[in-house]
């Protein structure tokens, strides 16, 4: 129901790309008939309207957890715990003590571990649509190293590399 063609198309377009993303349909169609087809088609979810907005959030942090984290609610790695229900962080037993974007970097770079992330990824993750606004991304680097301080002080490993002229690694090589 889409002005310019039906979303069933561009999720069979989604699919043929394998595109590595959470797919959640909303739609005013609330046949059985349109659930089984979209959910068949490779949908992760499928929401009707209305629908409440805390609804919408629990569906989509199911997909996160489903895609992403393996289902658990908990990310570990070494001795890093990340609790991603209640947004906590526990190195050796000790809480890390994190602003909300610290939280959001470990979080995203310990998912992504191995993988280069640019400075430009990190500011599209932490601040979304509001990274167009930005001058530069030089504020990356205080949160990388604020970061590293906060780790290495709860007697953690600082695996966190920078790869120069390009960005930053969290490298699962360091013991």
């Amino acid at each position: 129901m889409l002005p310019d063609g039906d979303g069933l198309n561009i999720l069979k377009k989604i699919k043929t790309n394998k595109a590595n993303s959470g797919i959640l349909i909303i739609s005013a169609k609330n046949a059985l008939d349109d659930k089984v087809t979209g959910l068949d088609l490779g949908a992760d979810d499928y929401l009707t309207k209305p629908f409440h907005l805390p609804e919408l959030n629990s569906r989509l942090k199911a997909i996160h957890r489903r895609k992403f984290l393996g289902g658990d609610e908990t990310v570990v790695f070494n001795e890093i715990h990340i609790n991603t229900s209640k947004m906590e962080i526990k190195i050796s037993d000790n809480i890390l003590d994190l602003t909300g974007k610290e939280y959001a970097l470990l979080l995203y770079s310990v998912i992504n571990k191995s993988r280069v992330l640019t400075r430009q990824s990190i500011a599209e993750h932490l601040w979304g649509d509001y990274v167009d606004h930005l001058l530069n991304f030089d504020f990356v680097y205080q949160h990388i190293k604020n970061l590293r301080k906060k780790i290495v002080q709860a007697c953690g490993t600082d695996y966190i590399e920078t790869v120069y002229g390009l960005g930053y690694k969290f490298n699962t090589g360091k013991t």
